[in-house]
């Protein structure tokens, strides 16, 4: 035995394990291997060697060095400090980094090739397929196709020995992008912009860029110079451009095929695994020099990663809040330190965090602060509930159907938003009172009309609705509370028979591709009136809409949240924001109950720095962040007993520390999850206090009982 191997593991264990490296396998870090783990053999990735001198202890060997792309020194240093930011173990954040690996390879399809015989009897269709042939390897029917011949011509060729049949694997075929195109012709305003990023991205090296533009300023042209930019600077430079959302991925990879005359690589859950394999190989290789993904692309093994672009930067979806629980936009900051690259947060309404940053000149702070071209901003009304309310089962106001009328006559479009899924949130029986919730769980079952049944989005738990009440047993007692888009639909449907409406949902778009489709079809105008969540609410451009409704404007202020307000104000300015983006000048027409709220009259007035200098000012008197840090700690059993005996041991656990305050353990709103009682701590620190050495040191004075998991949710966007 040689050298010791650390290996990692990408399973949930506190650290790497010792290996004895055979002698020749001559193994380097980052290297993925194979070893054995009790009676099993597990992927892992080493970390470190060292000599073997003084070791007391027989080790198991690494039973073999994969044949597979090594993880760069700059992406493991990434995965471990991950782990150790999230206060989790090492092995979670590098099965993300590893799920292309893991993935299977792409299967062999059959494919026609040339013998370099010729063939007996000539013929004109003959000769167009061995042409199509000659251009490289296509299947039977793709050749036909190809040569505009039938089936029967490929077949008689192959019969005759003058082409053959044969397995390959398909290369991923990741065309490097054309940087001579010219992008879209660029405004004053964006062509400073792009300046600036543009050469930051010649520059080099680690940076930060807030690039702050109202909706419809045209943020997405402008960083696409910059990757140009950074792609133009270093041959094998990359790119990596992370979405909020998968539905908005086809809109931007069609985009950035457009700009370089490349496809980029794709990277989300809906990637099939083995298209998610060829992927995660070329960007290990270089070969894929553009990335357009989910937060989880942060993971991927870049050769050579020079430029990230975080896209709606605000967005909450950015948070992963299952599994390994991280913030996607902090760790693209990160990654960016570590790899020497330039970071651009994008966003119209920018998160308080990034603003402060701006502000406090930690990163560089760049505005379009106008529409692109002739378009302007929507004018904005607030519609007061409390005087001109709904009739009584129905939830659009006398004065947004009136504008819906005005908009469908002249042949404009509308979006009615509530960011509401399904039929009603909310089903109870009238007999008894009892409300619907899934088994074992605190969650509401949500009602969906379209498939006749009550859902629990929070585990997927779903039922038929029932005839009776299972509680008391009436029947025909069932009564649907509060609207979701399904409702709002079926409303509009009957005030407009004629119109076309469509709801955009995560219920209704089903995969990347019929979001798409969706999109497309509203922005050629085939869709009179879209009833939509935040799907629809951000980044997409529909040219004839020219009125955006908000069903209910206070959904998203109700609830402990410290985020509520700025999230709310967030959602809206983006949802109107789709309104009057070309040459017809939009409204945008709100609903609530609250109209002289802080979120509402910013909204209104349009004054997005007043909103957030009041919401700053509250935040610094708390100590709240941006100018303190949180920490969420979530524990869980079957025992409530148990669990509470724990949760006094753990508060008793808590280190001293100044600048730290530990707030609980108290019961979490949704206390009961698959039959697990829940409890909460909330830390708050100072900005100085290093939070995730804290967390870490307090939870290594505990040892929960095996039945309890304890998890750590550095700067939690989720109170419940």
């Amino acid at each position: 035995m040689s050298r010791i191997a650390s290996v990692l593991l990408p399973m949930p264990l506190p650290e790497a394990f010792d290996y004895a490296e055979p002698e020749g396998m001559d193994l380097a870090a980052g290297d993925q291997v194979a070893v054995p783990l009790g009676p099993r053999l597990i992927r892992g990735v080493v970390t470190a060697l060292r000599e073997a001198a003084g070791g007391n202890r027989p080790l198991k060997p690494v039973a073999e060095r994969l044949d597979e792309p090594p993880l760069p020194p700059r992406t493991l240093e990434f995965v471990q400090w991950a782990a150790r930011y999230a206060v989790d173990a090492p092995g979670q954040p590098l099965a993300i980094a590893l799920r292309g690996a893991r993935a299977p390879k792409p299967r062999p399809v059959r494919v026609v090739v040339p013998t370099g015989v010729a063939p007996a009897r000539p013929t004109a269709a003959r000769t167009r397929v061995l042409d199509a042939a000659a251009a490289g390897p296509l299947p039977p029917a793709d050749l036909a196709r190809t040569a505009g011949v039938s089936s029967g011509v490929v077949k008689g060729l192959v019969d005759e020995g003058v082409l053959a049949l044969e397995q390959i694997v398909v290369d991923a075929g990741f065309d490097p992008p054309d940087l001579s195109r010219l992008g879209e012709t660029l405004n004053p305003s964006q062509a400073a912009a792009a300046q600036v990023l543009a050469g930051m991205a010649r520059t080099g090296g680690f940076s930060v860029t807030l690039l702050d533009g109202v909706t419809g300023s045209g943020k997405t042209e402008v960083y696409l110079e910059a990757a140009a930019a950074a792609l133009a600077a270093d041959p094998d430079a990359q790119v990596l451009i992370l979405l909020p959302e998968i539905a908005l991925t086809q809109a931007v990879i069609a985009r950035v095929a457009a700009r370089f005359g490349a496809q980029p690589g794709e990277w989300h859950s809906d990637v099939a695994p083995p298209a998610r394999r060829r992927v995660w190989e070329a960007v290990a290789a270089g070969r894929c020099r553009i990335v357009v993904g989910a937060r989880s692309a942060l993971f991927l093994p870049f050769a050579k990663l020079r430029l990230i672009i975080v896209d709606e930067e605000h967005d909450t979806s950015f948070k992963q809040e299952e599994g390994f629980i991280y913030q996607g936009r902090d760790l693209a900051v990160a990654r960016a330190r570590i790899e020497g690259a330039g970071v651009i947060l994008a966003s119209a309404t920018p998160s308080l965090e990034s603003l402060r940053n701006a502000e406090q000149g930690r990163y560089r702070w760049l505005k379009l602060s106008a529409r692109h071209g002739v378009a302007r901003l929507p004018d904005i009304d607030l519609i007061d509930l409390r005087e001109t309310p709904p009739e009584t089962g129905r939830w659009l106001s006398p004065p947004l159907r009136e504008a819906m009328a005005q908009t469908w006559a002249r042949g404009e479009q509308s979006l009615l938003f509530l960011n509401r899924r399904g039929y009603a949130p909310l089903v109870l029986c009238k007999a008894c009172g009892q409300r619907m919730t899934a088994p074992d769980t605190d969650s509401w079952l949500v009602e969906h009309r379209y498939t006749g049944r009550l859902v629990c989005h929070l585990t997927g738990f779903s039922m038929p609705k029932p005839l009776a009440c299972p509680h008391c047993g009436a029947k025909d007692s069932l009564v649907s509370i509060g609207p979701g888009v399904e409702r709002v639909e079926e409303e509009a449907r009957e005030l407009f028979p004629d119109a076309r409406i469509s709801v955009f949902s995560s219920d209704t778009v089903f995969d990347a591709r019929e979001a798409r489709r969706l999109v497309e079809t509203m922005a050629a105008g085939e869709i009179d009136i879209l009833v939509a969540t935040q799907a629809a609410a951000k980044g997409h451009n529909f040219p004839n809409l020219t009125l955006v409704g908000v069903v209910d404007a206070d959904l998203g202020l109700r609830g402990g949240d410290l985020r509520a307000a700025e999230r709310t104000y967030q959602l809206l300015a983006q949802a109107t924001g789709r309104a009057g983006r070309r040459d017809r000048p939009g409204r945008a027409l709100l609903q609530t109950y609250a109209p002289e709220h802080a979120v509402m009259q910013a909204l209104k007035a349009q004054d997005r720095d007043a909103f957030v200098a009041a919401e700053m000012s509250e935040r610094e008197m708390a100590g709240l962040p941006p100018f303190g840090r949180l920490a969420a700690v979530i524990a869980s059993g079957p025992d409530g007993a148990q669990l509470e005996a724990f949760m006094r041991a753990m508060a008793e656990a808590a280190p001293n520390a100044e600048g730290v305050e530990v707030y609980g353990p108290a019961d979490a709103p949704l206390g009961l999850i698959r039959g697990r009682r829940r409890k909460r701590f909330l830390v708050r620190a100072d900005r100085a206090v290093d939070l995730s050495a804290y967390m870490a040191a307090w939870r290594a004075r505990v040892r929960p009982p095996g039945a309890i998991r304890v998890s750590i949710d550095i700067d939690p966007y989720s109170f419940l």
